[in-house]
């Protein structure tokens, strides 16, 4: 029986252009002179893609070319792709040998995460790394991890990281985080959080359980945050993840690094 995977997909651009001459005489450029500019050209970063698959497992890691103009951080992604390709072939590996002279035959495991833009600021490059692993059980999981990269320095972090704490960060946005939780929580369910109930699911799980992403809607600075709570941290796996959106205030602001307050602005 072969495993689920999430099979990453990425459209890669090319710039092709057939009236180049029609264009060249308009402007009245020659076209060789257009085709010489052309080719001394820096080329242009691409997006990673690889995927692999043998009897038993299955293998996707990529990212965009914004991760690929920064070479520090390509490296890094890379060497995270490579501990993540081989601890799942050690784990098919360690199944499929320990049923040596069984009856029965391993399920084909299978890991993949695909790095996408959350926003592209002068001097941070935010992303989220979307994840999907399965062992042979009864279903896979699944979830989302931060990842900023501060230019300036050449550093990767998580997303909470850029705050003076996880607790500061809950702290700046109040009551909004259980609030908005809850309120998504019971249109899921279709009841009302008892207050005050013990379960589990029903409790405001702590920023340390979460995956904070920075995001900009002016491409200057950080002006929204998105917290992210996976399978069983919020609700039961069928219940599903949870993603909430937040605009920053000047109490988020606070709570940021002095290090990197300047990259931070108070949503309008």
């Amino acid at each position: 029986m072969r495993a689920p995977l999430f099979l990453i997909s990425l459209a890669l651009s090319s710039a092709a252009c057939s009236d180049s001459a029609e264009y060249a005489d308009k402007a009245g450029v020659s076209e060789r002179a257009t085709a010489s500019a052309a080719a001394t050209a820096a080329p242009a970063a691409e997006a990673y893609a690889v995927e692999q698959e043998t009897e038993r497992y299955q293998f996707a890691y990529s990212w965009p070319a914004q991760v690929a103009a920064e070479p520090a951080l390509a490296a890094f992604l890379g060497q995270k792709a490579d501990a993540m390709r081989a601890e799942l072939e050690q784990e098919a590996d360690e199944d499929w040998n320990s049923s040596q002279g069984s009856e029965w035959t391993p399920r084909q495991h299978s890991a993949s995460e695909e790095w996408q833009v959350v926003a592209d600021l002068p001097g941070y490059l935010s992303l989220s790394g979307h994840l999907a692993t399965y062992s042979g059980g009864a279903h896979g999981m699944y979830g989302m991890q931060s990842l900023v990269w501060d230019r300036e320095a050449g550093a990767a972090m998580k997303g909470i990281d850029l705050f003076n704490s996880p607790v500061a960060l809950e702290q700046a946005l109040g009551n909004r985080l259980c609030d908005t939780l809850n309120t998504a929580r019971e249109e899921r369910r279709g009841m009302e959080i008892e207050e005050g109930s013990d379960d589990m699911f029903d409790k405001c799980p702590g920023l340390d359980e979460a995956s904070v992403l920075v995001g900009s809607s002016n491409g200057k600075t950080f002006d929204r945050i998105t917290v992210y709570f996976g399978p069983y941290v919020a609700g039961a796996y069928a219940e599903g993840d949870y993603e909430l959106d937040f605009p920053v205030t000047a109490s988020v602001v606070d709570a940021v690094k002095p290090a990197h307050a300047r990259a931070f602005s108070v949503s309008r």
